[in-house]
């Protein structure tokens, strides 16, 4: 029960933190899917944690590994819907929405065809995947491609965020075809 005379802020703040506390976090599988902007952990499992001068070795080996952006685009009848610009790293491909802590079986499928097609279905072919800092869209799909049987994952954590602060390029960016 709320005291009757709690100022109008307060109780704003009081309802708003108990339906982020009633608000589940992860699902039963383990990945997020809620407040997707907070502050990520340092480990994660399955896969290999790079800052941006540890891509930079990663890139310039052979293979290179195919760099997967995961940051969302809205989707609206079957589209997706340009409303801002987006950039990313030079050579990265854009999996939109897949990052997301449930996906329908139609975006799993949508991961796993592209994956499949990046890497010649090499489950051993270095995947590096990021979205901006302290997003959990890039953990959830590193968790994601993990569990498919990948076995040379990184995730970009700061993302590019840590790449625009080191002044590196980046390019106009477009998602991947749905179909």
């Amino acid at each position: 029960m709320l005291p009757a005379r709690l100022p109008l802020l307060a109780l704003l703040c009081l309802l708003t933190a108990q339906v982020q506390a009633d608000t589940p976090l992860f699902s039963a599988d383990g990945y997020r899917i809620s407040l997707y902007r907070s502050p990520t952990p340092e480990h994660v499992s399955g896969a290999t944690i790079v800052d941006t001068p540890a891509l930079q070795g990663l890139l310039g080996q052979v293979p290179a590994p195919v760099l997967i952006d995961v940051y969302r685009r809205q989707w609206l009848q079957g589209r997706f819907i340009e409303d801002q610009p987006h950039a990313n790293l030079p050579g990265s491909r854009w999996l939109a929405n897949t990052g997301d802590g449930d996906l329908t079986p139609e975006w799993q499928g949508y991961f796993v065809r592209h994956l499949y097609k990046y890497t010649g279905g090499d489950l051993s072919r270095p995947l590096v995947f990021y979205c901006r800092s302290d997003c959990w869209l890039s953990w959830n799909a590193v968790k994601r491609a993990a569990n498919l049987g990948y076995t040379s994952v990184y995730w970009y954590r700061d993302g590019l965020d840590a790449w625009e602060a080191a002044n590196l390029p980046v390019t106009a960016a477009t998602p991947e075809p749905f179909q």
